[in-house]
């Protein structure tokens, strides 16, 4: 018994995630004819961006901390301290500072998309909208969609430097690393192309987080009880898309690159 829900569960699950697919093609067809509500957007943006610039800022900078700590020790036995500045910078640039950012976003900003859209979807307030002419993916879900694919790149940076703040504090204050030291290796390792990369992430995590957030607000069923599993199933699965995605990105992003690593040592 259990393994025929567990199956019906994963079918439905499936369904949800090729409803999400479809839904992310009709919004590009809906941008590109340019129906955007600049109002709900701007709204949007501000629940995306400000409302959670304080957690992403908190768990950037503890992040940094924690990072120094863990290679710093190793890097000064090994007689390369000179390297934790640009270590920390893109490790933070490269993986960290997007997909920890993108997480903030997804359990905060995407269970959110699901609950509101899918508590109007049970109460009917979708169909009122469909009766009043007004198309839910321009009203509800393109807004959500651009706000996080604007929001989501800058928090990223503002994330990145705070970071690379509090990475700063501890090599300087615990393991004795001269400040200029630390952030010459960071400029000396960084390229322009792992800024670029870091904001290509962003923007495409974004993307993932709003169109799931959305999708499973837009195909909740059951009352009271169906939005609560639709918020929680969006969040894992939003998770779950931004871990693949981010494999499959760092892989055409970085295959093959030369390493800033090996120059730096050199």
């Amino acid at each position: 018994m259990s393994q025929i829900t567990s199956k019906s569960s994963l079918a439905a699950w499936g369904q949800r995630l090729l409803a999400a697919i479809f839904l992310g093609g009709q919004v590009i067809v809906h941008l590109l004819r340019g129906k955007i509500h600049w109002r709900n957007t701007s709204e949007q943006m501000a629940a995306v961006g400000p409302d959670s610039l304080f957690i992403a800022l908190l768990t950037a900078i503890f992040v940094g901390a924690v990072f120094t700590i863990q290679v710093a020790r190793e890097f000064i036995n090994f007689g390369a301290g000179n390297l934790v500045g640009g270590v920390l910078a893109v490790a933070l640039t490269r993986e960290l500072s997007p997909v920890l950012t993108a997480v903030v976003l997804a359990g905060r900003v995407g269970s959110a998309f699901a609950a509101e859209i899918g508590t109007m979807r049970v109460t009917e307030q979708i169909d009122a909208l469909l009766i009043l002419r007004t198309d839910p993916i321009d009203y509800l879900v393109i807004p959500r969609m651009i706000a996080c694919c604007l929001m989501l790149p800058i928090l990223t940076l503002l994330s990145l430097v705070t970071g690379m703040f509090g990475g700063l504090i501890i090599a300087t204050n615990i393991y004795g690393l001269a400040d200029t030291v630390f952030l010459d290796s960071a400029r000396n390792l960084l390229d322009t192309w792992d800024i670029c990369s870091a904001l290509v992430k962003a923007v495409c995590f974004g993307l993932l987080i709003a169109v799931v957030g959305c999708s499973w607000g837009l195909t909740t069923t059951g009352g009271a009880k169906g939005v609560g599993q639709s918020t929680t199933t969006a969040v894992v699965t939003a998770l779950l898309l931004i871990f693949v995605s981010n494999f499959f990105l760092s892989w055409l992003m970085f295959q093959g690159a030369g390493s800033a690593f090996i120059q730096g040592f050199g």
